[in-house]
């Protein structure tokens, strides 16, 4: 990889599922050079899918290894040698039983920054237990406040365990250990758990329940869904749109631009007793017209209001145009790196390099002949 604001640095990734990936193509988005690490079967096989279509292992090569065969363990050990950083998400316990633990690499390599993701965390009763996004987001606290007053929490997709508490911090983390690398030239562990993510996520809904300005009950706080000028609502043609004027002024705006700003129910903005009125009274107005009808009325204006995209019509909203926030790689119309930055440049994102080729070429930079990698070809140690 050339250019982006991480070019130069050079990481492992252990392949895996969710954050672990999310978070080497953040890294690699940015212009690290990812090598993955993938086991003895393919990606294919193992998912069912084209593996051009897993935009998130993206911008990167892949290298077969097999970790139950001692070579292919000495290779790794090799590898970490020149590397900066390693993401592995394993269980608690798998990596050293591979003999690839933090004490056996940072051996290897005392600059390295070892990134290890789990939803647990390392320690604790529940830390060898299996789990998923949404088990580490309930018991963080996070789920609670998702979904309506009168029904159940709702799973909000993967975004707040897998890869808000999860890759993102495991990100963050890790370009931090780096810089402590440059000052001080000690490596480290850098241990990211989904479940304490997730729960720094939440750090300023906790300000809000310490100043008493949120009740700890889904569905009935501004933010959550209980206001009804910060919703969504229904339009004629079964789509939705979305209204967040929290200041009065936007929302004093929004009244304006529906005509309704002399309505007497409608102006008790934070006359929490008469949101249900409130919330029954915007269900109607919105209702009335379709959604292409609300945008030509309420978009690019200071009414805090945006229609309610479907992923395939994000893509070509021109806003999103405008900002570059999609873009075609090999085909495949995907989210673009972000951010952008005003000296560095943007790296273009590339499909996953794999295969033969791609094997030899990483095995060369290692420092491999030709006879050595034949023998690791040929004793399958790599595919």
């Amino acid at each position: 990889m050339t250019g982006g604001p991480l070019s130069g640095l050079r990481i492992l990734e252990f392949a895996g599922m969710g954050p672990g990936p999310f978070c080497a193509m953040m890294l690699a988005d940015h212009g690290a050079e990812v090598i993955r690490i993938d086991r003895p079967f393919s990606h294919q096989d193992r998912f069912g899918v084209d593996p051009r279509s897993d935009f998130t292992n993206r911008s990167r090569r892949s290298i077969v290894i097999d970790l139950k065969m001692s070579e292919g363990v000495a290779l790794v050990r090799t590898l970490v040698r020149s590397a900066h950083g390693v993401i592995e998400g394993f269980r608690p316990g798998v990596m050293e039983r591979l003999g690839l633990g933090p004490d056996t690499l940072l051996a290897e390599n005392p600059r390295l920054v070892y990134g290890r993701m789990t939803g647990w965390g390392q320690t604790g009763p529940l830390a060898p237990c299996v789990g998923h996004d949404l088990n580490y987001i309930a018991l963080s606290g996070a789920l609670h406040g998702i979904g309506p007053a009168d029904g159940r929490p709702v799973p909000p997709i993967n975004l707040v365990g897998d890869y808000g508490g999860g890759a993102m911090m495991l990100a963050f983390g890790m370009l931090a250990a780096i810089n402590h690398v440059r000052n001080t030239g000690e490596g480290q562990v850098v241990d990211a758990a989904m479940i304490k993510g997730a729960a720094t996520l939440t750090t300023s809904i906790h300000s809000f329940l310490a100043a008493g300005n949120w009740t700890d009950h889904r569905g009935v706080n501004t933010l959550d869904g209980g206001a009804p000028f910060y919703d969504t609502y229904e339009t004629a043609d079964g789509l939705h749109v979305s209204i967040a004027p929290i200041e009065p002024v936007f929302y004093g705006r929004l009244l304006a631009l529906l005509g309704e700003e002399e309505d007497p129910l409608l102006k008790r903005q934070e006359d929490r007793a008469s949101w249900p009125a409130q919330r029954e009274k915007f269900a109607a107005i919105f209702k009335s017209r379709t959604r292409a009808e609300w945008d030509a009325l309420l978009a690019a204006t200071d009414a805090c209001y945006a229609p309610v995209l479907s992923l395939s019509e994000a893509v070509d909203h021109p806003q999103n145009v405008a900002v570059g926030a999609f873009v075609d790689v090999d085909g495949y119309k995907q989210p673009a790196p972000s951010p952008v930055y005003s000296r560095s440049v943007t790296v273009v994102p590339r499909p996953l390099q794999s295969g033969p080729d791609t094997t030899r070429q990483i095995l060369s930079e290692a420092g491999y002949g030709d006879t050595a990698i034949a023998c690791l070809t040929e004793g399958r140690v790599v595919c």
